[in-house]
């Protein structure tokens, strides 16, 4: 039986109203709120019972202000060890400053407002090349995911419209296959790992080859996320892609497993299925749709004893890393069961529909 509180959520219980959608067997959302983190409580408080609960600024929160701590003055987070013959320091950095600014942002609702944010931006600005993606992480090849996962993150943050974002957006949507989706060129050339680390070249895409739903899912992450690009035909096309290849095998060996959908982290990082859910929710689909309706299927089947989700194998480091997990699966379920679209929110100071979302 659902708690009181859940039933704000989902009003008797209700899964939704297309296709003879299950009730919720277990109640999700009284251990959220029984969790000993301030954040995620006043986050589960506001986005699934709908609580205007004044709590101060997040950001002075400890586990904010201990990410911030360790912030250089550069605006970079140091990268703890590193393998030199993979990558140079620079470039394990930039992966470490995409890491923890997605912990402020998505965790704690930091925005550019906050200097610990916009530090982070200028110092990942420097990698950014004038066609508008991030180079380094894989050395000198494209890394579309990377690219979009930090565009994701400066939406979220209040950057949409900025020179840095919309320069990223151009090149996405420049880089995609002829399918519509996106995959790491080099891995359309068929190199293995290592070489295209440490090659020399910058590897073009084989556009003809199919695209990785791994990189898709990320990509569609900032699509979603920018108001201009929210319900452009490409972001529909890569949608339609995205949930077709639920729980199938990718078509290149980076976390191709099936396995893999249901490995799930928060911050989001790769596609699985929890993040391409949310994303497709952002878009506007729902569970009237079938192939959101079988991913639905998945969470309603597969509540724990204690009401939240298995996070997977190789669970997410991180204190209570499942319960934020549970809580993301939970604001998906609200918005893909919810009969209302969105289709962005009123201008405001941030101008991202994302921004106001998770504040």
């Amino acid at each position: 039986m659902l708690s009181q509180q859940a039933r704000v959520l989902w009003p008797g219980g209700a899964c939704g109203h297309a296709g003879g959608m299950k009730r919720l067997r277990r109640d999700p959302v009284t251990p959220l709120l029984a969790a000993d983190d301030p954040a995620l409580v006043y986050t589960a408080r506001r986005d699934l019972l709908g609580e205007d609960t004044p709590a101060g600024s997040l950001g002075e929160l400890p586990g904010a202000r201990q990410v911030i701590a360790r912030q250089q003055p550069d605006g970079r987070w140091k990268y703890p060890g590193g393998n030199p013959d993979i990558r140079p320091p620079a470039a394990y950095d930039q992966l470490e400053t995409y890491r923890q600014l997605a912990v402020l942002v998505y965790k704690f609702g930091l925005d550019r407002r906050h200097p610990a944010v916009a530090a982070a931006a200028a110092f990942l600005s420097f990698f950014q090349t004038e066609a508008g993606d991030y180079r380094g992480i894989y050395g000198r090849q494209y890394t579309p995911n990377y690219s979009a996962a930090i565009t994701d993150l400066l939406l979220r943050a209040g950057y949409e419209g900025s020179t840095q974002v919309e320069k990223t957006m151009r090149w996405l949507l420049a880089m995609r296959q002829d399918d519509g989706g996106w995959a790491i060129p080099a891995r359309t050339l068929g190199l293995p790992l290592r070489v295209m680390l440490s090659s020399r070249e910058t590897a073009e895409p084989d556009r003809t080859r199919p695209s990785a739903h791994l990189i898709t899912g990320i990509v569609l992450r900032a699509l979603a996320c920018h108001r201009r690009y929210r319900h452009s035909p490409a972001t529909h096309q890569a949608a339609d892609l995205l949930k077709s290849r639920f729980f199938r095998r990718d078509a290149y060996p980076d976390r191709a497993a099936p396995s893999y959908w249901l490995v799930f982290s928060y911050p989001y990082w790769w596609t699985d299925l929890l993040s391409a859910l949310d994303t497709l929710g952002q878009i506007g689909l729902r569970a009237s749709d079938p192939d959101v309706a079988r991913g639905v299927a998945w969470f309603i089947d597969n509540q724990e004893p204690n009401g939240l989700w298995n996070t997977g194998r190789n669970r997410p480091k991180g204190r209570h890393s499942d319960l934020w997990v549970g809580l993301a699966a939970c604001r998906m379920l609200n918005a893909v069961w919810t009969s209302q679209t969105q289709a962005g929110t009123a201008e405001n100071d941030l101008s991202s529909p994302c921004a106001s979302e998770r504040r």
